[in-house]
């Protein structure tokens, strides 16, 4: 029986994963790896500690699974945006990696706002001029740093997202590649024709010699090297995580939904072979291209503090042991009491788009406990959700009749009914709630040849639904409190 290893790069952590031809977990590991925070606004990884959290989760799933268990195929998935640059001749990071929900680039952006650039970034790429895509990391990382930015030019440097890094690492430099998927979320790829745009690249200041080669999200792109766990085996499938988890959601037919919930919270619509433009400050992203089925498109909405409030719960109030203790401690009480939690750490993402905001607990009194601020970050994690979906429905025409939920946080069951609440849709979650990790399986199995471009026939049905249970007047008056705190918190750092 042919097994496919999958490799879920995150942003807190990485998960390998053994799938069987049918879809089916063999072995699991996964592994934590350090955040730094060292300024306000500045979110930033260990590219080494990464790289070591990848191979410890690949020998820790490969040795749990057995010789029999060997895998014919790897798939990579990862947090998109974030960006690494490394010595080609050691292989070796020559800075920290910026994580996708760094500020510190809002006022390089401002800038490009102000001269005009924002229409025309947006047409060739689909994305605002925002933070959290990678052009403008790298940009600041090679201003900051002449010496690097003198080696880039000569070609002694190569930077990439995570998935790149980590492929460079696997093969031992001999593929440099991205795919479609992350490529797109870097603000330098021409969306249309899938290709580095050079006057992108020269607007930031980027040399394009820095850039790896974008590929389809499955074929052939390399081979582990000796002496790393699975050696030998191909790597056929690549993908950004939030493409992968719609991919693995099964949401191959346009207009159909799913939301990640996982460190933050990812929102894509699957809009077919036809780039769709949002009027509702949505982005155009790819979702995927594979052999004989063209590229797709996707909308998209991105929330950046999702599940990482309930970690601030835990590791920064101490008002729990662990994430899941989140569920009973806010379901202790019957609403949060008024207390709002717009939970705007690294600013607000879609449709937001401001930088500049900042978390906001609002509503206290004398009367409130740590139960009703446990509640009330549940509700603040759904109403952005919230917020996502409607702007989503409004470029889309109608609401959507279900969506489909994955990742970490979706485990809990109070979330996604508050979520439904608030919605007024219903939620539908699977059993593997790592459909991350499952996309990338599937899109390796199509690279080596397993399946054809659509994949293995597999029910879609849902382990669970989450239907409604307020009324119109209870869901109108809670947005209301919603969008009244979201403007409180609003432009904060700018002001």
């Amino acid at each position: 029986m042919p097994f496919l290893l999958a490799i879920d790069a995150g942003t807190t952590s990485v998960r390998a994963n053994i799938y069987d031809e049918s879809l089916r977990i063999v072995s699991s590991a996964q592994e934590e790896f350090p955040q730094y925070f060292p300024q306000p606004g500045w979110v930033e990884h260990d590219a080494s500690e990464i790289w070591r959290a990848v191979t410890h989760t690949m020998s820790a799933a490969l040795q749990k699974a057995g010789d029999s268990h060997a895998p014919i195929a790897i798939g990579i998935t990862n947090q998109r945006e974030s960006i690494v640059l490394w010595e080609r001749a050691t292989g070796q990071p020559v800075h920290r990696v910026i994580v996708w929900q760094d500020r510190r680039t809002a006022p390089l952006l401002e800038r490009l706002e102000a001269a005009g650039h924002g229409p025309e970034i947006l047409k060739l790429t689909g994305l605002v001029l925002d933070p959290y895509f990678s052009a403008s990391k790298l940009a600041w990382i090679l201003e900051k740093h002449p010496e690097l930015k003198t080696r880039a030019i000569a070609g002694d440097l190569a930077a990439g997202t995570v998935e790149t890094w980590i492929v460079w690492k696997l093969t031992a430099g001999a593929s440099h590649l991205t795919d479609f998927s992350n490529a797109s979320r870097t603000m330098l790829m021409d969306l249309e024709k899938g290709e580095w745009c050079a006057s992108l690249c020269h607007l930031f200041d980027i040399p394009e010699k820095l850039l790896p080669e974008i590929v389809p999200n499955a074929g052939s792109f390399g081979r582990v090297a000796t002496g790393l766990p699975a050696a030998g085996t191909e790597i056929c499938g690549l993908a950004g995580d939030q493409q992968s988890a719609l991919f693995g959601q099964h949401c191959t037919e346009p207009g159909m939904m799913k939301c990640t919930f996982g460190t933050g919270c990812f929102l894509l619509m699957q809009t077919g072979t036809k780039r769709r433009s949002s009027k509702h400050h949505l982005l155009s992203t790819a979702a995927w291209q594979l052999p004989g089925a063209g590229r797709h498109f996707a909308l998209e909405g991105a929330v950046f503090v999702g599940g990482s409030a309930i970690q601030w719960l835990r590791d920064g109030l101490c008002l729990i042991q662990s994430a899941p203790d989140v569920n009973a401690l806010a379901a202790s009480v019957p609403d949060s009491d008024g207390v709002m939690f717009v939970p705007a750490f690294t600013g607000l993402g879609a449709p937001h788009w401001d930088p500049g905001a900042r978390g906001l607990l609002i509503g206290l009194s004398r009367g409130t406990t740590a139960a009703h601020v446990a509640r009330a970050t549940l509700d603040g994690i759904a109403m952005q959700v919230v917020d996502v979906v409607r702007a989503m429905s409004a470029d889309a025409g109608s609401p959507p009749a279900v969506v489909r939920v994955d990742g970490g946080a979706s485990a809990s069951d109070l979330l996604m009914q508050t979520t439904a609440d608030y919605l007024g849709v219903e939620i539908q979650r699977p059993t593997d709630l790592e459909s991350t990790a499952l996309g990338a399986a599937l899109f390796a199995g199509i690279g080596c040849g397993l399946w054809d471009a659509k994949g293995p026939s597999r029910s879609a049905s849902p382990s669970k639904s989450f239907h409604p249970s307020i009324s119109e007047d209870q869901r109108a008056t809670a947005r209301k409190r919603w969008q009244n705190a979201v403007a409180r918190s609003a432009k904060w750092e700018t002001e």
